[in-house]
């Protein structure tokens, strides 16, 4: 398994990369001068670039880190993302230092976005800005019902699945699952555990698929007391499974 380790950009975006030996890949550049800083100082190639969606956070770096070298650059299908020379489509497989990534197509924080799983002894997930540790992304593009089918084709990953989002958005996204779940144990625990890391400038990511499962509010919608936060908030009864996800990223979105 590759080394995995986050290069900080912007105020709150990490970009992740995977070394091998002397060879660097990253995921979602949107800083160019942030990797090639890890780059120099480390000595190292860069070999791939990943991309989840179009957002600049995310992509701005393309340009500026390709040009010197011929490398390729993974990314959503569409043309609309200057720099990406592969498109790639669900279910498509890449190989990235000896250990291979299944494409998952996950709309809905856009209408583009990819995530890219590698099912190891420790299987690994970028899903850039669709999942959260205690979040999922925004709906800038995409609907309720997308961002639905996205989370849950994540959900049915392996439990042990380590999640890297691209934002350290942990704590805010766990101060509104406790307005949505108060009486959770397995949240309020978390919540605790990553106030502390944060107060330390420690890093909350990457988290796991079942810790998200246990402590998530958008993967668990059917629990019967989102179901009733979901409804008091909406003013709203007998909601479907989408229309509480949906309910409950309105009401993230004004928290």
């Amino acid at each position: 398994m590759s080394e995995i380790f986050a290069i900080p950009a912007f105020s709150d975006n990490y970009i992740w990369a995977l070394k091998h030996n002397n060879k660097l890949a990253v995921v979602d550049p949107g800083d160019a001068a942030a990797v090639k800083e890890v780059l120099i100082s480390q000595n190292l190639d860069l070999e791939a670039i990943l991309i989840t969606h179009w957002h600049p956070d995310h992509t701005g770096g393309v340009i500026e880190l390709s040009k010197e070298k011929s490398i390729p650059v993974y990314g959503p299908k569409g043309g609309h993302i200057e720099g990406i020379t592969i498109e790639l489509n669900e279910s498509d497989k890449i190989e990235l230092f000896d250990e291979f990534y299944e494409i998952l197509e996950t709309p809905g924080h856009t209408l583009d976005h990819i995530s890219y799983f590698s099912k190891q002894e420790i299987p690994v997930l970028f899903c850039g800005d669709t999942l959260f540790s205690g979040g999922c992304g925004r709906l800038f593009e995409g609907t309720p019902e997308q961002m639905f089918s996205s989370l849950n084709k994540l959900s049915l990953l392996p439990d042990n699945t380590m999640v890297f989002c691209t934002h350290e958005y942990t704590l805010s996204n766990l101060n509104f699952a406790i307005e949505v779940e108060p009486k959770n144990s397995n949240l309020l625990n978390y919540y605790n555990e990553v106030r502390k890391k944060r107060e330390n400038d420690i890093i909350t990511i990457p988290s796991n698929m079942k810790l998200e499962k246990d402590i998530n509010p958008f993967l668990r919608y059917s629990e019967e007391t989102i179901i009733k936060s979901a409804e008091k908030y909406s003013s709203k009864t007998n909601l479907t499974d989408v229309e509480v996800l949906g309910a409950i990223r309105t009401w993230k979105d004004n928290f």
